[in-house]
């Protein structure tokens, strides 16, 4: 049952969660300000220093659950078409969000949203793919 669910979720659940915590909520514009505060920095090599934002965490969380995504979308059981399916309707959930809610318009959201899309393309890219290589063609058909 949880393979089914989009791992996606996860990071658009948390930005979801920065922007509930807003004063304002979902309505309030704050959302790029917090999205781009420096949570930590880290030291480099070069002796400059890197400032590390909660935005570049939810992308890069974003980007690891992608590559999970990816791999998960190989995969021809049942439960690969109810995660293609519910991972439409987070794109869904996405596009409303960034469409009409203030906190949701920033660029962190906009490439979490990009990824979404981007697993809902691999996944049913993946099983059309699959789906074809499948079916058995008569030397007629090839």
């Amino acid at each position: 049952m949880f393979a089914a669910l989009p791992l996606l979720a996860l990071p658009v659940l948390a930005y979801n969660l920065a922007a509930l915590t807003l004063p304002g909520g979902f309505g309030s514009q704050e959302a790029a300000i917090r999205m781009s505060e420096p949570l930590f920095t880290l030291a480099m090599s070069t002796g400059v220093d890197w400032p590390v934002t909660l935005g570049d965490l939810l992308l890069l969380a974003g980007l690891v659950v992608l590559f999970v995504e990816m791999l998960k979308s190989t995969t021809s059981r049942r439960t690969a078409i109810v995660n293609h399916a519910l991972s439409m309707l987070l794109f869904i959930g996405c596009l409303v969000e960034f469409l009409l809610a203030p906190a949701f318009a920033t660029s962190t959201f906009f490439l979490l949203g990009v990824m979404v899309l981007l697993d809902v393309l691999a996944g049913f890219i993946v099983t059309i793919v699959s789906a074809r290589r499948d079916v058995d063609f008569g030397p007629d058909d090839a």
